[in-house]
């Protein structure tokens, strides 16, 4: 664990902070689709990501979801670290989106670590800068892009954190990231492959040109 630790974070944290944070955190690896956190749910660490992609989502009051961002080797999630040092219920819902190795650090050593690193410090302080540039471009694309915008852009990005060109979710599942509906989705998606920007299979879709 202290390897990946040191490739993922070397370059940020000092040795003596990777060496506290390898006895205290807990390692976890999980596949494609397992749900680290939901909503709802008391928030007792902070994942920091080794290899693999989160996906971060939000809930409206009607149940339907929002992709907010993801996080990626190197991240963490500063929303969770906000309910973490508020003792409060998690307002996100985090699922892997590939196979995923991380690093669950308890909520106990936050505060002792922002006193004692000044790495760490600046870690936490960036994480929740570049979360609210993510959140910004979130709402940005809500309100000023079309459907058919955002849908390119969730393609391209999701083929850049599965580092490939073929895309496995259903048309259902990024109806719900978009929040959007299925038969919305499905139109968009079959005027991409009608102007040879994607070709649309049984299981999946393959990326051509975007």
């Amino acid at each position: 664990m202290i390897q990946e630790l040191k490739e993922g974070y070397g370059h940020i944290f000092e040795e003596a902070l990777i060496n506290e944070i390898v006895q205290v955190g807990t390692f976890k690896e999980v596949s494609e689709g397992y749900k680290l956190m939901d909503i709802g749910e008391y928030v007792r660490g902070m994942p920091l990501l080794i290899s693999g992609a989160i996906k971060v989502l939000r809930e409206d009051k009607d149940g339907d979801e929002l992709l907010l961002y993801y996080l990626e080797k190197g991240d963490t999630c500063s929303m969770t670290l906000t309910c973490c040092m508020g003792d409060s219920k998690s307002e996100i819902r985090a699922i892997a989106e590939t196979d995923t190795k991380l690093i669950m650090v308890p909520v106990q050593k936050m505060d002792e670590w922002t006193a004692k690193y000044k790495s760490w410090r600046n870690f936490i302080f960036e994480s929740y800068h570049n979360r609210l540039n993510e959140l910004l471009n979130t709402l940005d694309s809500i309100a000023f892009d079309k459907m058919d915008m955002r849908l390119i852009s969730y393609l391209k990005e999701k083929a850049r954190i599965n580092d490939g060109n073929i895309i496995k979710n259903t048309h259902q599942e990024i109806a719900y990231d978009l929040h959007s509906s299925r038969v919305v989705i499905s139109r968009l998606l079959k005027k991409l492959e009608q102007i040879g920007k994607i070709e649309l299979h049984r299981n999946y879709i393959e990326i051509l040109t975007l």
